[in-house]
């Protein structure tokens, strides 16, 4: 591995963090908050902003990024036993689902309430272990994608790939969120998992040559855009190759920001994406409802760019808040809720190993 991290898909226990995953987490993150702040704002104010172009933009590789990059350091730890593997991988994004469904509730249960009653604050609130609640989708089927690559192990990888890309292509739409998402994104998992030397290899290409890079992030950003635009982007095949190209660009971008040390900012973020992921909502949704009430920006494009940075900055304050007020169990799981020995180094919820 080589010192600034970008060589090899299994970096020592000892080494840094690598510098640019944890850039392309941060890209990836920024517009998870970006899209869920820009279309509440544009649902609230009933039209659409500038900053709509850029969601409409980001839609085929937002989340196919992210979950290659979850997938990628997975060939480190599939071999443990299934207890310690299940305690890393299951219980602890299970935890903070638990526990973050819980408090999102507790915000918007009056509302709720108010509309169709206590009672069916219940239910719904029953519902979300079997439906994945509002923004936290994303931690609740990571577990299932873990779960079905250790569990597939001696299926050829090349049959679960085809499988995985079939059922992407098929654009599966049953209403239910796990079945349509893990259809939807299994395939890039699966492949972050498998083909993780070819990514670093990608990376190691890009710092060695900046030119070249960034002339392919120019020819994929005008076929991305074209493609989006006139309506293609979401067509079956298409959406795939989408998927992959856009999340090689953000790798190809994460790297390029890291030779540079630019906007050391996205870094930050992404070292903590999954903190971010699980409080931006709060933030969020103050901001939102101040600025369209007061009225005093009346852009909405400006509204939606104050909002999603309210969002990423407000749920680092809160993790920092967190921290400094002694409730660490906001975002590290206790120790009582270990089902395997715990790590030496404490469990920082971004490194879930």
């Amino acid at each position: 591995m080589s010192s600034n991290g970008t060589s090899g898909a299994r970096p020592s226990p000892a080494s840094e963090r690598i510098d640019w995953v944890d850039y392309a987490k941060g890209i990836c993150i920024v517009m998870v908050v970006m899209m869920h702040s820009t279309l509440g704002v544009e649902a609230a104010a009933g039209k659409q902003g500038f900053m709509h172009l850029f969601v409409e933009f980001a839609k085929p590789f937002r989340m196919p990024d992210f979950f290659l990059i979850s997938g990628l350091f997975l060939a480190r730890v599939i071999g443990r036993d299934w207890r310690t593997y299940l305690d890393r991988k299951v219980v602890h994004f299970a935890y903070f689902y638990v526990l973050w469904v819980t408090i999102q509730f507790a915000f918007k249960a009056p509302a709720f309430a108010a509309e169709q009653g206590w009672t069916h604050v219940g239910v719904m609130y029953l519902q979300s272990f079997i439906e994945p609640f509002g923004t936290l989708w994303f931690i609740y089927l990571l577990p299932i994608f873990f779960v079905v690559t250790k569990a597939t192990l001696r299926v050829p990888a090349i049959v679960i790939w085809l499988a995985a890309a079939a059922l992407e292509t098929a654009h599966v739409a049953t209403g239910w969120t796990v079945i349509d998402e893990f259809a939807a994104r299994f395939v890039y998992f699966y492949s972050g998992y498998l083909l993780a030397n070819y990514v670093f290899a990608l990376a190691d290409r890009a710092r060695e040559k900046p030119g070249l890079a960034l002339a392919g992030l120019a020819a994929w950003a005008l076929v991305n855009g074209v493609l989006v635009f006139t309506g293609f982007g979401d067509r079956p095949v298409i959406s795939l190759a989408l998927g992959f190209a856009g999340a090689c660009a953000i790798i190809v971008t994460g790297t390029l920001l890291a030779r540079a040390n630019w906007l050391g900012f996205l870094r930050y973020c992404g070292e903590h994406s999954i903190v971010i992921y699980l409080a931006f909502f709060l933030p969020m949704a103050i901001v939102r409802v101040v600025l369209l009430k007061t009225g005093i920006i009346p852009d909405i494009g400006l509204v939606s760019l104050i909002d999603t940075i309210a969002g990423v900055v407000g749920a680092l304050l809160m993790w920092w808040g967190a921290k400094r007020a002694g409730l660490n169990f906001l975002f590290e799981r206790p120790a009582m809720f270990w089902i395997a020995p715990k790590q030496k180094r404490p469990a920082a919820l971004q490194a879930a190993e």
